[in-house]
């Protein structure tokens, strides 16, 4: 039942669609001022009021019914209580009959989204600052399949341009195939760093790199064994973090893939007269938007990243015909999105509209930024086995007796490394810190894992769960059914802002609600009816926890 909805239908404010009502209305930081809350100043332009007046004038002619319960002006503000017995029968109801279900939506039936995400480099160590665009794309994949929609997952790898012209270059000056199938990731970082301080004592090392990577372009046997065997290291690499933070792709097509795509672009962009030629370069010039011009072939015919995204949109179009079309990538490449986000525009695409930047902040070291040039890297796989290490060791002091230590700490560790990363806004920069990702205090993953262990362990005590009526609520069993109630809603608006902290910060808000009804709440009392209600609130906190955890890709257990 939509409460916000039925509340903007019986306001019917003269000049305020039912619509424009409905997006006003928001819910209040405590369940003491009403569950529903109308802000009045945005009312003041259309009825020419202060918002204390309009509050007021409202509260006089709003009748309260079977399903809103009471209406009071505060402040300005306009609060709404529902019936609360009525909400909490059907809020349980839900959750209890949905299970693994419970928040889903079918808003999204016979839609598309391509979701690119990750795209990690080819023979480039998977470091702290790819974990940011991994685990935002992967938790938006899950979302949107969540709200019904078909998802196709992106990898668009890193595989085309001259660093593999360098790695060859470094791989027959200081390396071997021994060395490489010994060291994998680690053999080609090494390299690779080594080329770049060699290259600045021997700059004539660059023409070599480049010849290499034209001998990849025209098919050359021995620089593609090369390169394929480069991209097969990496991807085997990766696919063990991939693993671990519960990621998924549907497709790895990377770079390389348009190889053979991007000459129709050219020929459709000449053909169109969007094409300029500026110091021998082909461009699209993009001065009447005020953006710098979009570069297409550089003097020698090679083409660039804008090229290859223009060709991979059309490709993705074409196969998946897509509704929209995220790219989940820092927002250092804003301009580039905006520039061929553009030029399809100007092509004639009007599906160019459906093309969607999801910026997020870097992550940088407290020594600065990071560079795999330099080896000034984080590796997330060390961050993931430290964090691993320290919910062992935790285990261990509190717990020795628990069952699969080792996969408990596997969850718990990975879980605090991808709940750290979602915690906050997406586009917030973050500078990573060891201290801050080890601790399981406070706002932490642990936290909630934690409150579904214990929501476990209440209902195994409890055993089987009776029929219960609900009657009078204490104010903390209440808490926690509105916390219930307003899942599906924050699912709904983390898809639609792109933004899974949404339910980063709903697990964390749902699990203090919880714990607050755990301490003020006993569970097993004698009285079955006040007895079967707390545990049908216990079990529905346990089923959202995980569905919320999940849509995170997060694991929950049942013992800590």
């Amino acid at each position: 039942m939509d409460y916000k909805l039925i509340i903007a239908k019986k306001l019917n404010i003269e000049g305020v669609s039912t619509e424009e009502l409905y997006s006003f209305i928001e819910t209040p930081p405590n369940n003491d001022m009403g569950d529903y809350a109308l802000p009045c100043f945005k009312l003041s332009k259309v009825m020419r009021r202060p918002p204390i007046i309009i509050a007021q004038g409202l509260e006089q002619s709003f009748a309260p019914d079977e399903y809103i319960s009471e209406c009071k002006a505060v402040n300005g503000y306009l609060n709404f209580k529902i019936n609360r017995v009525g909400y909490a029968k059907m809020v349980l109801a839900e959750v209890q009959s949905l299970g693994d279900n419970y928040g889903s939506n079918n808003i999204g039936q016979n839609k598309t989204i391509c979701i690119d995400y990750s795209s990690i480099n080819i023979a480039k160590p998977f470091h702290i600052g790819h974990l940011s665009t991994t685990v935002i794309g992967s938790s938006l994949c899950k979302i949107f399949r969540f709200l019904g929609y078909k998802v196709v997952g992106i990898n668009h790898l890193g595989d085309y341009g001259t660093q593999f012209g360098k790695l060859i270059v470094a791989f027959k000056k200081w390396s071997s195939f021994e060395a490489v199938e010994k060291g994998r990731l680690s053999e080609l970082t090494r390299i690779y760093v080594k080329y770049h301080d060699e290259a600045k004592i021997h700059p004539e090392m660059d023409d070599e790199a480049r010849r290499y990577f034209k001998l990849i372009e025209d098919g050359d046997k021995e620089s593609n064994e090369l390169f394929e065997l480069f991209k097969k290291i990496t991807l085997e690499e990766v696919e063990k973090i991939y693993k671990l933070l519960n990621v998924n792709f549907d497709s790895y097509a990377g770079e390389s893939f348009y190889n053979d795509k991007m000459a129709p672009i050219v020929d459709e962009l000449n053909e169109k007269g969007l094409i300029k030629i500026s110091d021998g370069a082909s461009i699209v010039d993009l001065e009447e938007y005020n953006m710098p011009p979009c570069l297409i072939l550089k003097s020698d015919g090679s083409t660039l990243y804008a090229t290859r995204d223009i060709a991979a949109a059309v490709y993705r179009k074409n196969t998946y015909n897509f509704d929209k079309c995220l790219y989940v990538v820092a927002y250092q490449q804003n301009l580039h999105f905006k520039q061929f986000f553009k030029v399809l525009e100007l092509m004639g695409k009007d599906w160019a509209k459906d093309m969607v930047h999801v910026a997020y902040g870097m992550v940088s070291l407290e020594s600065g930024a990071m560079s795999t040039r330099s080896g000034n890297v984080v590796l997330l796989e060390d961050v993931i086995a430290k964090t691993i290490e320290k919910a062992r060791t935790i285990i261990e002091e509190k717990n020795p007796n628990l069952k699969d230590k080792d996969k408990v700490a596997s969850a718990v560790g990975t879980g605090a490394v991808i709940f750290g990363a979602l915690c906050n806004n997406k586009i917030k920069d973050i500078t990573f810190s060891y201290d801050r990702v080890l601790s399981f205090e406070g706002e932490t993953c642990p936290y909630v894992q934690y409150t579904v262990a214990r929501c476990n362990s209440v209902i195994v005590k409890c055993a089987k769960q009776g029929e219960y009526s609900v009657n009078e609520m204490h104010p903390s069993e209440y808490g926690v059914i509105s916390h219930l109630g307003r899942f599906p809603e924050v699912v709904k608006n983390a898809g639609e802002k792109y933004e899974p902290s949404y339910v980063t910060r709903y697990a964390l808000d749902l699990a203090t609600a919880f714990n607050k009804f755990y301490i003020d709440c006993k569970i097993a009392v004698e009285d079955d009816n006040t007895r079967n209600f707390r545990l049908a609130i216990t079990k529905a906190v346990k089923i959202t926890l995980t569905n919320a955890l999940t849509l995170l890709g997060i694991e929950t257990v049942e013992e800590m």
